[in-house]
């Protein structure tokens, strides 16, 4: 059972009508009842085959404006990147010995992680420490590389990452509803174009089946992509 503001949301949505970006950001706006700065979020239903490993998606971008979301960064890196790291916003800097404390508190108090690719075989020791959690660095979303300004500086902006779940959906943050409607049609668009770009070639047919967006705890709005 919903409650009842979020049933008076509801009545401003047309079920039937599919909805233009710039009129759902507007709509999920108006629709938003929470008494914070709520998260607008994008849901996606692909046509990808999940029983296939090849025809995951998954990927990361860096949204023009933002997301609204402030993250804790760690970045294992070597000795003489250290002052890079720091510079660059991160909020944790280490090598050997942040991995070896970290494998001694089992604790992971930071959003996401980066990595030089030298470090990564270091990260062994604490794999099934951060794997479970999703923070293990990834080339694939952008967390391992030599550069580690553009990396930090990057996910301290806003990046975001984006994988689709067991029945094939993605679920992704794009922005707050104190972002002006311009900017939230800027974030979306880089986002849906690089979910695009990550479609897997095995996959055939129609790669978006459904596409919404919503405000945090508000109603789902279809919309057109």
């Amino acid at each position: 059972m919903h409650g009842k503001k979020y049933t008076e949301s509801l009545k401003q949505i047309d079920p039937k009508k599919v909805y233009s970006l710039e009129e759902a950001v507007d709509l999920a706006k108006k629709t938003s009842y929470a008494k914070f700065d709520a998260t607008l979020e994008l849901h996606l239903r692909l046509g990808i085959d999940v029983s296939k490993s090849e025809q995951s998606v998954r990927g990361s971008v860096a949204l023009p404006y933002g997301s609204g979301k402030t993250k804790k960064v760690i970045a294992f890196v070597s000795p003489d990147k250290e002052k890079e790291a720091k510079d660059a916003g991160a909020d944790i800097v280490g090598g050997e010995e942040l991995v070896a404390q970290i494998a001694l508190s089992k604790k992971c108090d930071f959003d996401v992680a980066v990595a030089m690719p030298e470090i990564m075989p270091k990260l062994a020791k604490i794999a099934k420490i951060l794997g479970p959690k999703g923070l293990m660095p990834n080339p694939k979303l952008d967390t391992v590389g030599a550069n580690v300004k553009k990396m930090v500086s990057e996910q301290k902006a806003g990046k975001v990452d984006f994988k689709n779940d067991a029945a094939g959906n993605v679920h992704v943050v794009f922005g707050k509803i104190s972002h002006d409607n311009s900017k939230l049609v800027g974030n979306f668009q880089a986002l849906i174009s690089a979910i695009k770009k990550a479609k897997p070639s095995s996959s055939k047919g129609e790669f978006i089946k459904g596409a919404y967006i919503s405000s945090t705890m508000g109603p789902s709005i279809k919309i057109a992509v």
